[in-house]
């Protein structure tokens, strides 16, 4: 099926409110023309019938057919509006009795849907956790939260200001601070960091900067040379250095073309090495240490909260503001990361789901009367009319399929009554 088939379909499955209205308007034309049809068939039976005996069963089925017609289009009309506008009793039942209709409403979803029994009864039988947990560990779904979260913190920086940075320093971020294993995090968030060859670019951006430095600064590298090399001629020189700024320029264009480069392997390797030495090294544990003793000393002596506020939101709304954001990046990742981690983990979506069932039930206990009055609210508020045209356009087409099949019913009705008159008279 070709896209224009598929979203014909789907309109014709879905329509529009208009495209709704029209249809109704053409079955009540037909179901209009039907009933004129049968009071002109039962004229035309009345007036010949004296010459014709046999009309007496087309009269019959004419006669009944309009009766139930009109009783029909009588029943149908008198659901939303007055018959011909004439004020009968029990007319117009649905304007009339909006508040009782939106009452009933209310109280029937309470007592029918919102339960506990019925709301987790649904969701008992559902994996929400491993569901989350398989949608967070695709990268674009991650990094759709990661955009949100991203967009929502200008905002926040915006609106901190230095006691409240202050206050969150003294009472729990420094106390945290001392027990922090500096370098062990340092060594998980560069392993989030190069997860999927996303520490290459920056490879590719050193060798690039690399062969701008060089290539700008030749003259300046050829004078170092020939200030460090005095017995050789200066075209030597010039020479040499020219020969090795090309091999270097041609050895950054190879790496950058061949992603499986030597090179390329051997810094994996060396990130692979950083990471796994930041986690387990005991060095490196103890320089993280002292680094962060001496961060938290500088902070508490020199109280530099707002230096550290000023630039943390200079920074982090730089790099917002940036292409290729490592903020989001980096939220994206540990989303990412923290789906696979639940997704591997059957007892910890057991634990999940469990709590999420408990909120449920929670939640269904103590607001399902606020929901009914919201509901009941919501309709008492709408204009009767409305309410009235509205159900209408929904229903009101198999509505008028009940006058036709009245018309026919009662038609096949009149005839079986006239044979049965017949009988009894024989």
């Amino acid at each position: 099926m070709s896209a224009r088939d598929g979203n014909a379909g789907h309109a014709e499955l879905d329509p529009t409110g208009d495209e709704k209205l029209v249809r109704l308007k053409r079955m009540r034309t037909t179901a209009t023309c039907l009933l004129a049809a049968m009071i002109v068939l039962l004229l035309t039976c009345v007036a010949w019938q004296a010459a014709y005996p046999w009309l007496e069963w087309p009269r019959a089925f004419a006669e009944a057919a309009t009766v139930g017609a009109i009783a029909d289009w009588y029943a149908v009309v008198a659901l939303f509006r007055h018959p011909c506008g004439i004020p009968i009793p029990h007319t117009a039942i649905i304007p009339k009795n909006q508040q009782r209709i939106a009452e009933s409403l209310g109280g029937f979803i309470e007592e029918n849907f919102l339960t506990p029994e019925v709301i987790v009864g649904r969701l008992s039988g559902f994996n929400a956790a491993q569901a989350l947990a398989g949608w967070l560990a695709v990268r674009e779904n991650s990094a759709l939260i990661a955009d949100g979260v991203a967009g929502s913190l200008p905002r926040l920086l915006e609106d901190i200001d230095e006691t409240d940075i202050e206050h969150l320093f003294e009472r729990l971020v420094i106390p945290r601070l001392r027990t922090l294993q500096v370098s062990r995090m340092a060594g998980q968030v560069l392993n989030i960091l190069t997860e999927g060859n996303r520490h290459q670019p920056l490879l590719d951006r050193g060798l690039s900067a690399v062969e701008t430095w060089l290539s700008t600064n030749v003259d300046l590298i050829k004078a170092k040379f020939s200030a460090a090399s005095k017995f050789t001629p200066a075209p030597l020189d010039a020479y040499i250095v020219n020969k090795f700024v090309e091999g270097i320029v041609a050895l950054i264009h190879e790496v950058a073309a061949n992603p499986e480069h030597e090179l390329r392997r051997r810094f994996d390797v060396a990130v692979q090495d950083l990471s796994s030495n930041l986690r387990t090294s005991a060095v490196y544990r103890r320089f993280g240490r002292l680094v962060l003793r001496d961060c938290i000393r500088h902070l508490e002596d020199g109280r530099y909260y707002r230096v550290l506020l000023d630039h943390v939101r200079a920074h982090v709304l730089a790099d917002l503001g940036s292409g290729r954001s490592a903020v989001r990046d980096m939220i994206a990742g540990t989303f990412v990361a923290i789906g696979k981690g639940v997704a591997s983990e059957p007892p910890i979506q057991h634990k999940l789901n469990a709590w999420w069932l408990d909120i449920a039930n929670l939640l269904v206990l103590r607001h399902r009367h606020q929901l009914t009055a919201l509901i009941t609210d919501v309709v008492k508020g709408w204009d009767a009319k409305e309410v009235s045209r509205k159900l209408e356009a929904e229903i009101g087409r198999d509505l008028q399929y009940i006058r036709i099949n009245g018309t026919f019913v009662g038609g096949t009705v009149g005839v079986l009554i006239h044979a049965c008159v017949l009988l009894v008279a024989r």
